[in-house]
């Protein structure tokens, strides 16, 4: 249907709660998975690559293979960078063709977070290109990024606002309790802080870490502004997981076709559980105006 901005398909989500799926894809069979999934579901969708992705498949190559699926897709579909973890990265991502940014500067000082943002935002902006930016400090692991659950911050409410309205940002990742990888124990969501924060600032919000929080926590999240949900961790675990039964039952199994289709069967049936849960099954048929994000930008 059509490789689009974010912003096209996360504003229709965050006026009518619901929420737009962003699955991390890291190489052809989870792409082709989620995107098959998501095509019969008619759901628009965010595939997501982290700076470690982008090092491994090769940002041209990246973009090439997930265009050319997105174009030929029955929905729209969006290429969203997850933790840039520089300005230079970030620059790469855009000019390279990624539709959507995300510029993580949470490790930084308040102010120097603002400032990072700031420059990819001028950068991005006059290409139409949307940004995401964190501020507070998600715990758990994502790549190289590691942060343990003693330095996990959550977001201020008072800082969100200063945050968003000084960046210009288009949609806010706060810190409210998620965390990245696999959860130990069920994690205390702070729908409060939540709550507050979506009071606080007029953008779409964007929950990280959501592998493993319970269907009922995402559900609540997405009273309170949250359009874009993160999945990355569940999508690895359950390939890898259909991998190892196949290479154990058939040692001597050689073709990759065997032990590939049975894992992209299963990472398909997370992402039909996600769209799913997030309300946005039948959000990306052709009905869809790719410029009504236009009219509350405007405002």
């Amino acid at each position: 249907m059509a490789f689009v901005t974010s912003k096209e398909i996360m504003t229709d989500a965050y006026r009518n709660n619901y929420g737009i799926g962003a699955f991390a894809v890291h190489n052809l069979e989870i792409l082709e998975a989620v995107v098959r999934q998501a095509e019969k579901l008619a759901a628009p969708i965010i595939l997501q690559t982290t700076p470690g992705t982008v090092k491994y498949l090769g940002i041209d190559r990246a973009v090439q293979m997930i265009k050319a699926t997105a174009e030929k897709a029955k929905i729209p579909i969006a290429l969203h960078l997850d933790h840039g973890d520089s300005f230079e990265t970030a620059m790469k991502c855009l000019r390279a063709g990624y539709t959507s940014i995300m510029i993580d500067g949470s490790h930084l000082p308040f102010e120097e977070n603002i400032e990072l943002v700031k420059r990819v935002v001028a950068a991005a902006k006059p290409m139409g290109v949307p940004v995401e930016a964190e501020l507070g400090t998600i715990g758990g692991v994502e790549d190289d990024l590691e942060v343990s659950e003693e330095y996990a911050m959550f977001t201020q409410p008072s800082d969100a606002k200063t945050f968003v309205e000084e960046t210009d940002i288009d949609f806010f990742a706060p810190a409210f309790g998620t965390a990245h990888g696999l959860y130990k124990k069920e994690p205390k969501l702070r729908f409060d802080l939540l709550e507050q924060i979506n009071k606080m600032v007029d953008v779409p919000i964007v929950m990280h870490g959501a592998s493993g929080v319970p269907d009922v926590s995402v559900m609540e999240a997405l009273k309170y502004g949250v359009a874009k949900v993160n999945f990355s961790t569940e999508l690895k675990v359950v390939f890898v997981e259909a991998l190892r039964k196949v290479l154990s039952e058939d040692p001597d199994v050689s073709d990759p076709r065997k032990y590939f289709v049975p894992a992209m069967d299963e990472v398909s049936k997370v992402v039909a559980q996600k769209i799913s849960l997030l309300g946005s099954a039948n959000k990306g048929g052709s009905g869809l105006d790719h410029n009504r994000y236009l009219e509350r930008s405007n405002r």
